[in-house]
């Protein structure tokens, strides 16, 4: 010990020594990088700066999406004025140009996708505006007067922050649904407007938000929780004033809607008959799709999995030994109550336990899971009559759970034997499972983490449907007859979705098709056929991304043999997040190629 002692002592004297000669200790050299390197380098460098400036600008103009990260905003809304549309298209197309000067060559396989993700988000918003999409802010079960009935029910006031940030919320209400309104008139103009088909009833959803008095108003409950020592008469007479007003906005655009736009909505139900109709579709089917496919191609390969889906129930009928065919068959299923919960509190209960019951059997399936809890809630009463059956709500913060909706509007309508199946894709291990890890990939840039590709997310849920038959979740033939019947109900979308856009099938044409083929109720079928009218080619995304993930797994089975795990295959399809089919290809062509390299090795 004391040698060690002495030994160290001599070194740090040695060390003075030299110090107070002048020397000094000659600094370690920096790495020489070679020519690669440094052009690997400046291209990674400059791609980052890009992802973070474009980020920080999308930041900028939506205060909503600013505030969900833990930022101030000095509004509560986006600025939709046409000069603020027209400034962010041509920055968006300024970062697009910028974009394509970036040497893909010199970056790594993440950083590739991370450039082409960047580049699919911002040109839908080039093209968005390109074909003045804010002409028509609403579709059958949506629009910006729901949006912000939703954004203010998510409001809870604790502190005068949240005080002053919902109060200026409510503020700019009025001026946006101004400007909202404005621009569906220009849309009226030119006949850039939804059919009046799929408005049927739609002025209930905003009925819904229309009070006698402030204080009976949905936004007025923020108020009502907020504690005792912000409840002064001068701010609840403030509050008041200001709902008062949004009421008055929601009453102009009843008003607007049931007196103008839709007596004068237009009669067919094409998006090819709009300003530039035709190469509008075209190019929401490249965005929802992410091929370039065409509307016939589409069209076709719907028809031939329509037939094949179909094969598939008439074994399951041939098996219940049912005296009648399919349609008979389907029509039992609609009619008969033991498949229908007799309140909406059986419904939910009922998805809950079916969710649980998968949470159960995730481990066979998955090596990564999500830390992010999701809860079973109904869809809000105010958009209940005109939304679809179910659907997956992200979180709006990090201190927030997921929701799985399930719409408890007219039971009748919603069997039971297609729980299961909207059960897996909603919920787990369809998009709460994969939207969350996506999430919570905090190695990603934002934009990864951020972007939702519609044909690998709804690809994903389809075949998330799927994975519930080979873990034992369709309990018995008329389950599985349920997710069958929503296998064809994403099939019949190609046909009638392409048809009615393109082809000139009329509403009664696509109705009666859903109604022959699928399992759907009937509300149900009208439900979805008014969706697929008023947004255009985004049902065409489920079934083409559940083929390619179907397609890529049987290849991977085959190139692996026993080899093959299907918890690292699912790991891999969703360890990049959302990302384009073609891409998806690429990284699942290099986990084989990687999986394959390793047992050789061994």
């Amino acid at each position: 010990m004391k040698k060690l002692v002495y030994s160290i002592a001599m070194t740090v004297s040695v060390a003075l020594s030299v110090g107070s000669c002048g020397s000094t200790i000659p600094p370690v050299p920096e790495p020489v990088l070679t020519t690669a390197e440094v052009l690997q380098k400046q291209a990674s460098t400059q791609l980052q700066t890009m992802i973070d400036d474009i980020w920080q600008y999308e930041l900028s103009i939506s205060p909503g999406m600013a505030k969900s990260r833990g930022q101030k905003t000095k509004r509560a809304l986006g600025d939709i004025s046409i000069a603020a549309l027209d400034a962010e298209a041509a920055k968006f197309q300024g970062f697009l140009t910028a974009l394509d000067k970036v040497d893909s060559t010199q970056l790594s396989d993440s950083e590739n996708i991370t450039l082409l993700m960047q580049k699919y988000r911002i040109q839908n918003y080039v093209d968005m505006h390109k074909f003045k999409e804010y002409r028509v802010p609403i579709t059958s079960e949506y629009g910006f007067h729901s949006g912000l009935g939703r954004q203010a029910s998510n409001v809870r006031i604790t502190n005068a922050q949240q005080l002053a940030d919902y109060m200026m919320l409510l503020s700019e209400m009025p001026g946006h649904f101004s400007q909202q309104i404005l621009y569906m008139q220009e849309g009226m103009q030119v006949g850039q407007v939804q059919p009046k088909a799929a408005l049927k009833g739609y002025e209930e959803s905003v009925l819904a938000f229309i009070a006698e008095t402030p204080d009976e108003s949905p936004f007025y409950k923020a108020f009502a929780d907020m504690p005792d020592e912000f409840k002064t008469d001068q701010t609840l007479q403030v509050a008041e004033n200001a709902i008062a007003r949004v009421n008055e906005s929601y009453q102009q655009f009843y008003d607007f809607l049931t007196n103008h736009y839709i007596p004068m909505a237009k009669r067919d139900i094409s998006v090819k008959t709009w300003p530039d109709g035709e190469a509008f579709y075209q190019n929401r089917i490249k965005y929802y799709t992410t091929t370039e496919m065409t509307a016939q191609e589409i069209h076709q390969l719907g028809l031939s999995e329509v037939a094949r889906i179909r094969a598939e129930m008439q074994i399951i009928v041939d098996e219940l030994e049912f005296d009648g065919n399919i349609n008979q068959f389907i029509e039992f299923l609609r009619t008969d109550p033991r498949f229908y919960a007799q309140t909406p509190e059986d419904l939910i209960i009922t998805a809950s336990y079916i969710a649980k019951k998968m949470d159960a059997q995730l481990p066979k399936l998955f090596k990564k899971l999500p830390r992010t809890p999701y809860g079973v809630a109904p869809v809000p009463e105010s958009i209940a009559p005109k939304y679809t059956t179910g659907r997956y709500i992200s979180p709006s913060s990090d201190d927030q759970p997921g929701y799985y909706w399930v719409n408890t509007y007219a039971l009748d309508k919603r069997p039971l034997y297609a729980l299961p199946a909207l059960t897996l894709h909603e919920a787990v291990p369809g998009h709460h499972l994969q939207i969350s890890l996506a999430a919570e990939m905090t190695e990603l840039p934002e934009v990864r983490r951020s972007t939702y590709i519609s044909a690998f997310g709804e690809g994903w849920g389809l075949y998330s449907e799927y994975l519930g038959l080979e873990v034992g979740m369709y309990d018995d033939p008329y389950d599985n007859f349920g997710r069958l019947s929503y296998e064809m109900w994403r099939a019949c979308r190609l046909v009638v979705d392409t048809g009615m856009h393109m082809f000139g099938w009329s509403r009664d044409k696509a109705l009666n098709y859903m109604l022959e083929n699928t399992a759907l109720s009937e509300h149900n079928v009208r439900t979805e056929i008014d969706r697929y009218i008023s947004w255009p080619a985004q049902a065409l995304s489920y079934k083409i991304g559940e083929i390619k993930i179907k397609q890529l797994r049987a290849g991977a089975e085959e190139s692996l043999g026993d080899k093959f795990d299907i918890r690292e295959f699912h790991d891999a399809v969703l360890a990049h997040g959302s990302v384009p089919l073609f891409v998806l290809e690429k990284n699942i062509k290099r986990f084989i190629e990687q999986k394959s390299a390793v047992e050789k090795g061994n």
